[in-house]
Formats: C-alpha cells, sequence, structure tokens
C-alpha cells in the first residue's frame, strides 16, 4: 500500500514486471495455486490472463486483498492427513503440503522484490518506517 500509484507502471529495467504486475502476479498465485490442492478460483479466474486484470491502485490493492483471504482460506481448510496427498502442480509431482510451501515461498519471493521495488523509488517500507520512528522516538526521550 506504501507505493503511490504514479508508481505503479515503474519497473526497474526492461524485460521485467511493473510493481503492478509483480501485485497482480501475486494475487494471480493466490488465488490459482489453491485450485491444485482442491480450493476452487473465484468465477471467471483464468490463470493466464489474470495479471493483466487490474493496473489502478485500487483495483490491484481490492485483488491483492481478496487474493490474501482465498489462499488463508485454502490453507486453514486442509487437513493434516492429507498433506502427503500426490498433487500434479504444472506438471511436476508435489503433495498438498508442497504446493501449500510453494504458495508461503512465493508470497515472500514476491514480498523481498516489493521491497527492492519500493526502495528503489524511495518508498520505506511502513514496518520499517514504524521501527525507525519508535527508534528515534525512544532515544529523544533519553536526551
Amino acid at each position: 500500500d506504501a507505493i503511490p500509484e504514479d508508481k505503479y507502471s515503474w519497473k526497474p529495467s526492461e524485460g521485467v514486471r511493473t510493481a503492478s504486475e509483480v501485485f497482480m502476479h501475486v494475487a494471480t498465485a493466490n488465488f490459482g495455486l489453491p485450485s491444485f490442492i482442491g480450493m476452487k478460483p473465484p468465477e471467471g479466474f483464468d490463470f493466464r490472463t489474470f495479471e493483466k486484470t487490474a493496473t489502478t491502485k485500487a483495483d490491484v490493492m481490492k485483488q491483492m486483498s481478496a487474493s490474501f483471504d482465498h489462499a488463508i482460506l485454502a490453507v486453514r481448510n486442509l487437513a493434516d492427513a492429507d498433506m502427503d496427498k500426490p498433487v500434479d502442480l504444472f506438471g511436476n509431482k508435489s503433495t498438498v503440503r508442497g504446493t501449500a510451501m510453494l504458495l508461503v515461498a512465493h508470497n515472500h519471493e514476491h514480498l523481498g522484490q516489493a521491497i527492492a521495488y519500493a526502495r528503489s523509488i524511495g518508498v520505506t517500507p511502513p514496518w520499517t518506517a514504524r521501527e525507525e520512528a519508535a527508534a528515534k522516538e525512544a532515544a529523544d526521550k533519553k536526551k
């Protein structure tokens, strides 16, 4: 949410996703990957085209929020007994557990990417800004 809308079309170089496309890529995976472990994606969702369906900050944030709700619900609904069941994940052998781990790892991979993008355009991640402000306040109180 910290990246301003006028930077949503920014990308660090040619051949990589814009900030908006990174966020929609994450939303695409959050809606799509759970389909491999029994959670149907939203009506009309298409894995191949969803990434390009939203470009405004409001629309991207709406899709991101809904996608995280979807992914969290999918993982919460998993039964321990099903974790080692086989899953064909894009033609690769995996398990329900492996698919859930991919979902988590994918989100963290792109969190790192989003942090790098934000820092590149002069935006401090909100949690870092809060920590820095708290540290400054504590230091000021000691003076």
